[in-house]
């Protein structure tokens, strides 16, 4: 389970690497139109909108990036059977749509399928995709039907698939929605404690899409509480209308950059460069407009744990701002542009508390991030594990650069063709993944793999991770020669 869920955190680096740039526009448009949000300026308008096209469409980018990491082969119509997948479901499920179903006014359809545009169902949508594209793709139908074989088969069997799971999710997804609900409308009556355990679910929950639902109970007016809305038009209490937003501003600000930080002291040193530039645009974004997902995204899938860790940390925020009464709003997101805009409101209560709250927090989540990724190995961005065999791996280097320089796409299908050989070949591998820096192969027998045969390419190592699973570590070219093999087989 744990191998699969990194594999699926791999495979949201690619849409994940968007997300900073997209809030970092959103953000200079709130900054240069902080009061009307674009509606008094032609540039803020242009800038926000540039951001939420990407932003509002994360459920799409998840679709599409996790079909393609997930499948065998990295191959287009795996990325167009995730989006096939996630538009069956959502225009099926779709507020309209299910008002049809089921015969009734569309202002009477349950709530829970106006929020069906979420990341859980990118994510389900991008793994049913992939399971079609690798099962499906390479099928070979009759004459008549020989058009739809192969890789044209994939979309469709996943358009096909996520009919039935529309089905289970008319029934399903309401039930989920409207348990969230009455959870939520339950814990609000818990004062500081019950701020803290919205914190956490609300964390916790992202994965799945489904703290809409929370946030929903808490920020709008769904049970009375309206915290928002009431925070930022002055109605309740000083002190405590706010109590849902206020904690969240030591955690985005100042947590999330610090694990950030944590991340990149922690990934190895070839790789610190690549990992910095990922993790100091989500952290400026995360800083100045509170948008977290390209952090959080980043450590969520591969290290579970410390995803558990950030929200238990984020209820833990929100209670201690809710227990001193120390207020700040938000109309976006938690970051400095929204702090410094609800700072003056009439509702604002000791909000610079919150800042040093902030100092404190990114001290525990940096000691924390980083004990925990050094003492538990785990595998955050740039921390992929590249066990070298001793011995190998300088003179691979030498003849990997010695390739680079003279005839490289002949080196690297030489290299490749070896090395398919040493695994045993179309009668013995199953799937080729890679990684950033290797080959990760799984093969229906280890006794068959020519482990000699395949060093002798000059490769760094070989790692055995299990029954069927090998690694073989090439280096940064590894993605040539993944290719190469995927070629190979489809010649085959």
């Amino acid at each position: 389970m744990m191998k699969y869920l990194q594999r699926m955190g791999r495979s949201l680096m690619l849409p994940v690497a968007v997300l900073p740039a997209a809030a970092i526009l959103m953000g200079i448009g709130y900054w240069i139109d902080p009061a009307g949000w674009g509606a008094d300026s032609p540039i803020a308008a242009f800038l926000i909108g540039a951001g939420k096209s990407i932003l509002d469409n994360i459920a799409i980018l998840f679709a599409v990036g996790i079909a393609l990491g997930m499948s065998k082969e990295r191959d287009g119509a795996s990325a167009i059977s995730g989006l096939v997948a996630y538009l069956v479901i959502t225009t099926l499920l779709s507020a309209n749509s299910v008002a049809l179903l089921q015969g009734i006014d569309a202002a009477k359809v349950n709530p829970a399928f106006i929020k069906i545009q979420n990341p859980f169902i990118g994510i389900i949508s991008g793994l049913v995709a992939s399971v079609m594209y690798n099962r499906f793709s390479h099928v070979k139908l009759i004459d008549a039907l020989a058009f739809f074989s192969g890789k044209r088969l994939a979309p469709i069997m996943s358009a096909a698939t996520m009919l039935v799971v529309s089905l289970v999710f008319l029934f399903v997804w309401p039930v989920v929605y409207s348990a969230l609900v009455s959870f939520g409308t339950s814990i609000s009556s818990l004062g500081f404690v019950g701020a803290g355990l919205y914190g956490f679910f609300n964390r916790l929950l992202i994965p799945l899409g489904l703290h809409h639902a929370l946030n929903a109970v808490f920020w709008f007016d769904v049970a009375g509480i309206n915290d928002i809305g009431n925070f930022w038009s002055g109605k309740g209490t000083k002190g405590v209308t706010g109590m849902y937003q206020a904690g969240f501003f030591p955690v985005m600000m100042f947590g999330l950059p610090a694990a950030a930080l944590a991340m990149y002291h922690t990934a190895k040193t070839h790789r610190k460069k690549e990992v910095a530039s990922l993790m100091l645009a989500a952290g400026v974004a995360a800083f100045f407009t509170g948008v977290t997902e390209p952090i959080e995204f980043a450590f969520m899938f591969v290290a579970p744990a410390l995803f558990l860790v950030h929200a238990v940390l984020t209820g833990l925020s929100l209670a201690i701002a809710a227990l001193f009464h120390w207020t700040a709003g938000f109309g976006f997101s938690a970051g400095l542009i929204d702090f410094v805009l609800s700072s003056k409101l009439p509702l604002a209560n000791m909000p610079y508390m919150l800042l040093i709250q902030g100092l404190v927090f990114a001290v525990i989540y940096y000691s924390i991030f980083r004990f925990m990724i050094a003492k538990f190995n785990l595998m955050t961005p740039g921390r992929e594990d590249e066990t070298i065999e001793k011995g190998e791996g300088i003179m691979a280097g030498k003849e990997i650069a010695a390739a680079s320089l003279t005839n490289k796409n002949k080196q690297f299908s030489a290299m490749a063709a070896k090395i398919y050989e040493g695994l045993g070949g179309d009668e013995n591998v199953t799937s080729v993944d890679n990684c950033v820096t290797r080959l990760r192969i799984e093969v229906k027998d280890m006794n068959a793999v020519d482990q000699q045969k395949i060093k002798s390419t000059g490769v760094p190592g070989i790692n055995i991770v299990g029954p069927q699973s090998i690694q073989v570590i090439v280096g940064t070219s590894v993605q040539f020669v993944a290719d190469e093999i995927i070629s190979i087989r489809n010649q085959s």
